[in-house]
């Protein structure tokens, strides 16, 4: 049962406030993956021991970002990690759901294949169930403002909070085939040219965007500061981009300039998820 920042368990009627606003986050932010074909495909495709790796990496991440920006930052860590393995628990059910309701698992499917589909899945969800548990709800209603009594988040909590952004992005357009396709069709000069404009558009959102939270998280210290910030998060989005184009079988068979560009491809919407994980995946005190 969800908890109080002292610990102490809230009433059922907050518990299914906050329940209902973790379905919401996994439904808004999963939807397109659900209903994607190739998605699909690589729940019967993926290894097995490729699927524990993604589950694995999902719950390293729900655990980073529920300790420094979830519902109750100042839990300890056994809460926060009760917390990540029930939201967990919620992606996978949540992802049998919908694809039964569609038509996608049915009766009549083989084990591994039902429960490659619904792991694959559940992975994006289980991240919005967290960010919609946490950013869903109002402050006057839940008694929580985020990040409220806490300090800002560290160098690494800034990372784990732009690796939730760039998976919460990316993962709804890795699998699809555009990417394969434009990641083998430009050029290395086109490349080259989106890689700078990425980097570009990911410091306009971090440093002269006047979002939420770019007050407190982002502080440029000059042309130096936004520079570094800039590369920094398209680095993290492109390290998401290859993890995640890896775990749906992008990069098997094919050669280095098909695995550079679909990185750098994908690496458009991670570092927009990047971008804007350090600065709205946190709690809207401090501005």
């Amino acid at each position: 049962m969800p908890r109080t920042k002292a610990g102490a368990p809230r009433s059922t009627g907050e518990s299914f406030r906050e329940y209902g606003r973790g379905v919401a986050g996994g439904l808004l932010f999963s939807l397109p993956l659900l209903y994607t074909m190739e998605v699909w495909h690589s729940g019967f495709t993926m290894p097995p021991l490729r699927q524990m790796a993604y589950v694995l990496l999902a719950l390293v991440l729900l655990l980073g970002y529920n300790r420094y920006a979830g519902l109750h930052p100042d839990s300890s860590w056994a809460e926060v990690a009760i917390d990540s393995v029930e939201e967990m628990g919620i992606g996978l059910l949540l992802s049998a759901i919908v694809l039964f309701l569609i038509g996608r698992v049915t009766p009549d499917q083989h084990f591994d294949e039902i429960l490659g589909r619904i792991v694959v899945e559940a992975v994006t969800v289980a991240i919005g169930v967290s960010v919609g548990t946490a950013q869903l709800g109002g402050n006057q209603e839940t008694g929580k403002t985020g990040m409220t009594g806490k300090s800002n988040p560290s160098f690494g909590g800034q990372l784990i909070l732009a690796v939730c952004g760039a998976v919460l992005f990316a993962a709804n357009v890795a699998p699809t085939e555009e990417i394969v396709l434009i990641g083998i069709e430009l050029s290395g000069y086109h490349l080259a040219v989106l890689g700078l404009a990425t980097m570009a558009l990911g410091a306009l959102i971090l440093f002269y965007s006047d979002f939420r939270g770019s007050k407190r998280s982002a502080s440029p210290n000059g042309f130096g500061g936004v520079v570094r910030g800039a590369v920094i998060t398209y680095a993290v989005g492109l390290v998401a981009s290859a993890a995640i184009l890896w775990f749906f079988g992008r990069f098997d068979g094919v050669g280095t300039a098909a695995i550079v560009g679909q990185t750098v491809a994908l690496g458009v919407a991670s570092t927009i998820g990047a971008s804007a994980g350090r600065l709205l995946l946190q709690g809207a005190d401090g501005d």
